[in-house]
């Protein structure tokens, strides 16, 4: 959006994900001012072990160094004062400890991190997971607090014994910047630990945990804004001291509202380092198998299934095989491939399996290899192997009696290819279209906090979208086969992990 054309008041909207922070600003119609933004890389420690942790203390550099350029770039751009709010959006699940001065004890563990396989499956020896499920709108797996509190009071007895708090990344900047932290339905709701209709704090699975509620943030809705920067900050950020700053939310939360997707006919497909299919609702009351339920905020719920595979798989196919080719280039000769033509079957798991099975421990597997397939084939059939897990959560979506109509593609990975978005849309068998703000999370953020300041935007605006896919249904029948094909190996292989973790 050019200058001219932008209306204040004016959100200045944080993302951060787990492959940068970004900082953006928003109009009071949604739409991003051209000439501000910055981006600064994030860092996620891996190793063989299964972790999968970002230092917090580097994270909160970037988010400093992405603030002090967006108000640099916006001191030439906007009116003085027309900043209205700040608006927070973050990867989650995230977990760490701080001791009583609020400093980190721990790196920031993401929901990546699969070293709590062994204590997810303690859990359910323990735990009914499906009574926890319906309460929670989570399995009680690797991604969560449940597990992840156990494998440190396992691993790390000393270290538990001295944590004064627990804390999500959202609440955790608010920390240091503001001196105290409060914690957003919906950042609680990915935790695991929120009962998601009394919207409380679950004491019996605390209780059961060793934590008390007072080590964790007070709960509060989206629309609740906290002022005034501590003073160390105000001196930096002067435009910022007293403007209001609302409490993180889930990127996912984020991504449906900022492509559109705010009620249950529209789906938003969102594929950046990892993936997910999510439907926005009113309620749910019954939470299907393998799929989770989360908050937006008191009102709403959101449905969906998320993946640990996405951008980061064929970014792993691309450094491992040494396909170094122009972006462009490789896409074309990727849409060029015709569809399961290489007569190989990956099971897509380099970071484990979430949604729909949940087996956190499973490793990815490539069947079928011979003398004939190239690098090429290899990567086609990974991003092919992807999208079939999308079509079975939205298979389980169905079931449940969602029936969305509409479905929006975002997510740096999958809008950066066309080949990509056609194989997703011939796999699903569905029409995919474009949303027209590539930072869909940010967007989001920035229109849940117009919405908390009294700025109605229109709803046809939000809702716009650029051309999209179309189905072919020839390559349709084709995936359902090779659908098929990926889960009689699913249940050769990975069944057994799932059994072994139970």
């Amino acid at each position: 959006m050019a200058l001219k054309d932008a209306a204040p008041p004016f959100i200045l909207s944080l993302d951060i994900g787990t492959s940068s922070v970004r900082a953006l600003m928003f109009d009071a119609r949604g739409w991003r001012v051209a000439g501000i933004g910055a981006r600064e890389p994030v860092t996620v420690r891996t190793a063989p072990d299964g972790a999968a942790e970002i230092d917090a203390g580097a994270l909160f550099d970037a988010v400093g160094q992405c603030l002090d350029m967006a108000l640099a770039q916006s001191a030439s751009l906007i009116p003085p004062n027309a900043i209205g709010g700040v608006a927070v959006t973050t990867l989650a699940a995230t977990l760490l400890a701080l001791d009583r001065d609020g400093s980190p004890l721990t790196p920031i563990f993401t929901y990546a991190d699969t070293r709590c396989t062994q204590d997810a499956a303690a859990l359910r020896t323990r735990f009914d997971e499906r009574e926890v499920h319906q309460r929670t709108g989570c399995l009680l797996r690797t991604s969560y607090w449940p597990a992840q509190l156990a494998w440190i009071r396992r691993t790390r007895p000393a270290l538990f014994r001295q944590a004064a708090s627990w804390a999500t990344l959202g609440d955790y900047l608010e920390l240091r910047l503001f001196g105290r932290r409060r914690i957003s339905y919906s950042a609680a709701s990915w935790t695991g630990l929120l009962d998601r209709t009394m919207l409380s704090w679950d004491l019996r699975l605390l209780g059961d945990l060793g934590v008390r509620p007072g080590q964790l943030a007070p709960l509060i809705d989206r629309d609740a804004p906290i002022q005034g920067l501590l003073p160390e900050h105000t001196a930096r950020w002067t435009e910022l001291a007293e403007i209001p700053w609302f409490p993180a939310i889930g990127d996912g939360a984020a991504a449906n509202i900022g492509s559109g997707c705010a009620g249950p006919t529209r789906a938003a497909i969102t594929i950046g380092t990892t993936g997910a299919l999510r439907v926005a609702l009113p309620d749910m009351e019954h939470v299907p198998s393998g799929l989770w339920c989360y908050r937006i905020d008191r009102h709403r719920a959101l449905l969906g299934g998320a993946t640990s595979e996405g951008g980061n798989v064929v970014a792993w196919l691309r450094e491992t095989l040494r396909i170094d080719e122009d972006p462009n280039t490789l896409d074309r000769a990727l849409a060029a491939l015709p569809p399961d033509s290489h007569g190989l079957t990956i099971l897509p798991f380099w970071a484990g399996e979430r949604s729909p099975g949940w087996a956190g421990n499973a490793r990815a597997v490539i069947a079928g290899l011979s003398l004939g397939v190239t690098p090429l084939d290899i990567l086609r059939a990974g991003m092919e192997a992807v999208a079939y897990r999308f079509a079975l959560i939205l298979e389980q979506i169905e079931q449940a009696g969602v029936t969305p109509s509409v479905f929006v593609a975002g997510g740096g990975a999958l809008l950066s290819s066309p080949a990509w978005m056609q194989i997703m849309t011939d796999v699903l068998g569905r029409p995919l279209i474009v949303a027209t703000e590539p930072e869909v999370s940010a967007r989001g953020a920035a229109l849940l906090a117009l919405d908390a300041l009294g700025v109605t935007v229109d709803e046809d605006l939000i809702a716009a979208n650029a051309a999209g896919f179309v189905p072919n249904p020839h390559h349709h029948a084709r995936y359902r086969a090779a659908i098929a094909r990926q889960q009689a190996l699913y249940e050769k292989i990975v069944q057994r992990y799932d059994a072994a973790s139970c």
